[in-house]
């Protein structure tokens, strides 16, 4: 999920003076190289780093201790590195002498009863850095010998994937009782699941370092998947797959560079899947206008003048980004990255759920994130799995911060998706069509705009119905080794929405057996009923990439492709099949709502900062209360 710079935006967007001043600096900025210049003239006459410094400290000075005291009512690490005084009896440890510096300590939670199939917990400790990654395991309810591996990650940054263990694809849900319910739609029916911690300091993994962008997680992932697979042989020959959602699509690419930068590796990476993800920051901010105002197929819920307001905003906003490509400055990159997010100001003004924008957003959203958190709280479990840390959180307020401080949602992850592909591997970009913060639009947009070798073929390759035992479900384009799956009336969290359809479409994924599709045949396009929006729309080459690194020396594919061989495409673009709208009315505009407390009257929040900071922001916004 998008976090802080979002929440920033929201909760300060129409109170920054110095977004007004990106006007008077100008086009000349494009014809500076220096970060700091660019920063000082669009923040203010002041030059060099104490200027900067400065400014940026201005974000908030209107508002004193407001972002301690909106941070503090929901994040129990209170911004510091988790405390661990607990300690753990393991089953075993591993060692590897090709790994000295590295250690697993492992132990067996069977008996909390999540699952009846074989589940490892515990950490992986690298020691000379004094990071502790928190796993948990579940193997193959089918045929643990042979089914593939798939990774899980949840996003934030700094939210621990406990939330896609327990609210959407693991074996067993927690309800309000704190017990469990079991889940026949488990994506372990047929692979075995790993949900891991990460970065550091997120959930139960811990450590007196920081971590503080995607790449350098990325790396540290690698070495636990190093680690894990030489520790655990018997998965070693499987099909390996990455997956994840919302800042995954940030953390995903990072892992899959990693992996593809070692050839030496022993294991296998067969395919990524990244689901209503934040790849790319500028597509997506565009298309979270687009949302409120009437694409998406989604009626709009905003009004025209609210509308236009928004798209007079865009330029700016791929201006600013514009800056942040060329000249890789983390404060201009931060500033851009804030203003290109002030659409959610608007937003959170509608009282409806960012993450499924059918429903009206009560405190957290979702209160079973509450439930998993104390659930995790409790000294059982922390003894059954392993967990060292005093006290669990869902997200770590520290961890986003850095993140956002580091500019890293910024870094556009795209062309790393390119190089990805570049090295033979398939990737499998899905989105649930309900969602608004990282919604089907945006991932739509990246993809078609994405520079790789198949871009035509991509761009008019036909848009099929894809189907689940005989109805609709989404659909389903691919060129070479990408995929882009829209999935039907599901939010942010598709296993959460459409449980049945997200299985299917994990086992039809990695099988290899393809989607079940038909020609689309309706040449409708639902998006863009306001014409009056269609001139705002960026063009293709609105924006350019940052540069990478060269490719290393070609290496040899994947042994492993879940595509089928693919269909020659027709010379032409589709239009996407029309969606009809949904039936319901929509949300009486734009009051918000008073938010009941959830369970036992506390806000836990598993799935990242941004839909506490979206409630919570409403009492600090012009024209609400601003007590508690």
């Amino acid at each position: 999920m998008k976090l802080l710079p979002i929440f920033v935006a929201s909760v300060l967007g129409q109170q920054i003076p110095f977004f007004d001043e990106i006007d008077n600096a100008g086009k000349g900025l494009l014809d500076r190289k220096n970060g700091y210049e660019i920063a000082s003239a669009v923040l203010g006459e002041k030059s060099g780093e104490a200027a900067v410094q400065e400014a940026l400290n201005e974000l908030w000075s209107t508002n004193p201790n407001l972002f301690k005291k909106l941070m503090d009512p929901y994040f129990g690490s209170g911004g510091k590195p988790a405390q661990v005084t607990r300690r753990t009896e393991w089953d075993f440890h591993v060692k590897d002498p090709n790994f000295a510096n590295y250690e697993l300590r492992v132990k067996n939670p069977k008996s909390l009863g999540v699952d009846s199939v074989k589940q490892y917990s515990g950490y992986l400790d690298v020691l000379d850095e004094d990071k502790h990654f928190f796993f948990w395991l579940f193997e193959s309810r089918n045929d643990p010998e042979n089914d593939p591996v798939v990774l899980w990650l949840n996003g934030g940054p700094g939210c621990s994937s406990s939330t896609g263990q327990f609210f959407e694809l693991g074996p067993s849900s927690i309800n309000e009782n704190l017990t469990l319910d079991y889940n026949p739609y488990s994506w372990n029916n047929n692979a075995t699941v790993i949900f891991l911690d990460q970065p550091v300091n997120v959930g139960y993994s811990y450590s007196s370092q920081r971590v503080k962008t995607s790449m350098a997680a990325g790396e540290d992932v690698y070495a636990f998947l190093s680690l894990f697979f030489e520790s655990f042989p018997q998965y070693n020959t499987q099909e390996f797959h990455i997956s994840g959602e919302s800042y995954a699509g940030h953390y995903i690419p990072a892992i899959g560079k990693a992996i593809i930068d070692h050839p030496e590796r022993s294991f296998n990476l067969t395919s990524l899947l990244i689901g209503n993800g934040i790849v790319d920051a500028l597509n997506q901010a565009e298309a979270a206008v687009g949302m409120q105002c009437g694409q998406g197929d989604f009626p709009a819920f905003q009004t025209p003048e609210t509308c236009d307001a928004m798209y007079k905003d865009l330029p700016r906003c791929e201006f600013l980004m514009q800056q942040c490509y060329n000249t890789e400055s983390r404060l201009v990159c931060i500033a851009a990255t804030t203003y290109c997010q002030r659409s959610a100001t608007k937003f959170l003004e509608t009282g409806r759920n960012p993450y499924d924008v059918r429903e009206v957003c009560y405190d957290s959203c979702y209160p079973e994130t509450g439930y998993i958190e104390e659930y995790m709280n409790q000294d059982f479990v922390k003894e059954a799995v392993g967990a060292e840390v005093d006290k669990f959180v869902g997200c770590d307020s520290q961890v986003g911060s850095e993140f956002y401080f580091a500019a890293d949602e910024a870094v556009n992850f795209s062309p790393v998706v390119a190089e990805i592909i570049d090295a033979g591997v398939p990737v499998l970009i899905y989105a649930g069509d309900k969602d608004w913060i990282c919604n089907w639009l945006g991932n739509r947009d990246w993809t078609d705009r994405m520079e790789w070798p198949h871009q035509e073929e991509f761009l008019s390759a036909e848009t099929n119905h894809w189907y689940v035992d005989g109805k609709k479900a989404g659909t389903v384009k691919t060129a070479d080794l990408l995929t882009y799956l829209r999935v039907y009336d599901a939010g942010h969290m598709v296993p959460y929405n459409q449980p049945e359809h997200a299985l299917s479409m994990l086992n039809s994924w990695v099988s290899g057996s393809g989607f079940e599709s038909h020609d689309s045949s309706d040449p409708h396009k639902p998006h863009k009923p306001h014409k009056t929006h269609e001139p705002h729309r960026p063009h293709e080459s609105h924006k350019p990439h940052k540069p990478h690194k060269p490719h290393e020396p070609h290496k040899p594919h994947e042994p492993h492709k879940p595509h089928e061989p693919h269909k020659p495409h027709e010379p032409h673009r589709p239009h996407e099949p029309h969606r009809p709208h949904e039936p319901h009315k929509p949300h009486e505009p734009h009051k918000p709502h008073d938010p009941p407390k959830d369970h036992k009257g506390k806000h836990k929040d598993g799935k990242g900062f941004f839909w506490s900071m979206m409630h919570r922001a409403r009492k600090h916004l012009p024209c609400h209360d601003d007590t508690d």
